[in-house]
C-alpha cells in the first residue's frame, strides 16, 4: 500500500523529490533545468499549463539535439564542417542557392545521388561533409568514407564470406557520402563490388560522392568501359551535380593569410 505524499513540502525537500523523480523517469534536461525554469515561471507569471509546457519542451529539444549528435557521431565525418562556414564568395562555381536547396533533404527523401565533381581544394569534401551533416541533423541515417577504405572493406568482406552482410549494412543508410573517388585506380573485382553496393542502394537510398576527376576520366578508375559506364549511370541518374571548378580556394585563402601577415 503506498503512503499518500504530503502536501506543502519545503522548497528542498520539493527540489529533491523532483530531482529523484527525473532519476526514475529518465528525464535529465528537466532535471538539469527546471529550477532556472521555475524561477523564470514565477518572474513572467506562467500559468500552471505554461510551465508544464516549458518543461516538456526543454526535454524534447535537448533529446532531439542528443540524436542529431549520436547520428553525426555515427556518420563517422573526419572534420566538422558546415554550410555555414563555407565560404561561397571564394568559389563562384558553386551555388550557394543550389546548396540551400539540396540542404532542405529532399533529394535524399526520393532517393535521388549527388555528385561533386571538380580538383583538390574546391569543397567537394567541405560541401559532402556538410551536406551529409544537415541530413544526419534532419533524422536521416548518414555514413561517410573514402572510396579506397570502402572498396578495402568491401574486399576484406568477401574474403571472410561476410560481403551481403556488410553490402546490406551501407544499404541501409538513408544517405551514403563517398569521398575523394577517382583519386586511385580500381582492380576489376574491387569496381564490381563498389557497384554492387550502388546497386543495392538504387532508387532506394541516396549515395553523394565527391571525385576530382569528371566522368570522362574516370575510366582511369574503372578501367572497364562498361562497368564504368555503369556506375556513372547509378551516379548521375535523377541526380544532382555540381562542378566545383579548378581552382583551389582553399590555396588562394592560404595564400591571402601569408600575404597578409606578411603586410603586417
Amino acid at each position: 500500500m503506498t503512503m499518500p505524499r504530503q502536501r506543502g513540502l519545503t522548497e528542498q525537500a520539493a527540489d529533491a523529490a523532483i530531482d529523484s523523480a527525473c532519476r526514475l523517469l529518465r528525464l535529465p534536461s528537466i532535471r538539469n533545468e527546471f529550477s532556472d525554469i521555475a524561477d523564470r515561471a514565477i518572474k513572467d507569471q506562467m500559468t500552471y499549463r505554461g510551465f508544464l509546457a516549458e518543461l516538456l519542451m526543454a526535454e524534447c529539444d535537448d533529446r532531439a539535439r542528443r540524436r542529431s549528435e549520436r547520428r553525426i557521431k555515427a556518420a563517422g565525418f573526419p572534420w566538422e564542417k558546415s554550410l555555414r562556414s563555407f565560404d561561397f564568395e571564394a568559389n563562384p562555381n558553386i551555388d550557394p542557392a543550389t546548396i540551400h536547396t539540396l540542404a532542405s533533404c529532399e533529394w535524399i527523401k526520393k532517393s535521388q545521388p549527388l555528385c561533386l565533381i571538380g580538383d583538390s581544394g574546391t569543397g567537394k569534401s567541405h560541401m559532402l561533409i556538410a551536406l551529409g551533416t544537415e541530413a544526419a541533423m534532419k533524422g536521416y541515417r548518414v555514413r561517410y568514407t573514402l572510396a579506397t577504405k570502402l572498396v578495402n572493406e568491401l574486399v576484406e568482406a568477401a574474403d571472410e564470406k561476410q560481403l551481403n552482410k556488410t553490402i546490406a549494412r551501407y544499404g541501409r543508410v538513408d544517405l551514403l557520402c563517398i569521398d575523394e573517388l577517382g583519386y586511385m585506380e580500381l582492380d576489376r573485382h574491387g569496381a564490381e563490388l563498389l557497384f554492387q553496393v550502388l546497386t543495392e542502394r538504387e532508387e532506394k537510398n541516396s549515395v553523394a560522392i565527391a571525385s576530382n576527376e569528371s566522368f570522362g576520366g574516370w575510366t582511369k578508375t574503372f578501367t572497364d568501359p562498361r562497368l564504368c559506364a555503369a556506375i556513372v549511370d547509378r551516379l548521375t541518374f535523377n541526380g544532382t551535380i555540381i562542378e566545383t571548378g579548378t581552382d583551389s580556394y582553399r590555396l588562394a585563402s592560404t595564400r591571402a593569410r601569408t600575404e597578409q601577415a606578411a603586410a603586417g
